[in-house]
């Protein structure tokens, strides 16, 4: 990307590569003893592991995993308005059905895979209202242009 690429962003492209940053941070801070107390019981998956970032949400290697990928298709997904639109609704769809799936399951069985633990849970609703939202709200160029292909 050039220098005036960066200049013609679109907010929406913007809010997710914003996001993006965020995932990818939170992906790496997942494997740095400190931020994620309990470091010594990180496990691959599973309930198992009670490793906590900032000591609240439960990680595992796999979740760490999950969020370093999910920021890297947001940095590819944000270089076109179209594509950052589809992030941000399709990521809010995601971490809607996240949410679900986290108030269904039973916390200490063999389906809590991912890990998950209550806030896990507040904190998917507020990434699916969240992403949805920016991308309702910075999208509608996007929107409009998937309408006319």
């Amino acid at each position: 990307m050039s220098r005036t690429d960066h200049a013609v962003r679109t907010p929406v492209q913007k809010a997710a590569l914003a996001v993006s940053i965020v995932f990818v941070l939170v992906g790496v801070a997942g494997f740095i003893p400190g931020l994620t107390t309990n470091y010594d019981t990180l496990m691959f998956a599973g309930h198992e592991s009670q490793a906590m970032l900032l000591g609240i949400f439960m990680v595992s290697i796999l979740h760490n995993i999950v969020h370093l990928a999910f920021g890297v298709v947001g940095f590819l997904m944000s270089r076109t308005a179209q594509g950052a639109y589809r992030y941000l609704v399709g990521g809010g769809i995601v971490y809607l059905l996240l949410w679900l799936y986290g108030l269904v399951i039973d916390h200490d069985s063999d389906a809590n895979f991912v890990p998950l633990n209550t806030a896990d849970n507040w904190l998917h609703l507020l990434l699916a209202v969240g992403m949805a939202g920016l991308g309702f709200a910075l999208g509608r160029g996007a929107r409009n242009r998937n309408r006319h292909v």
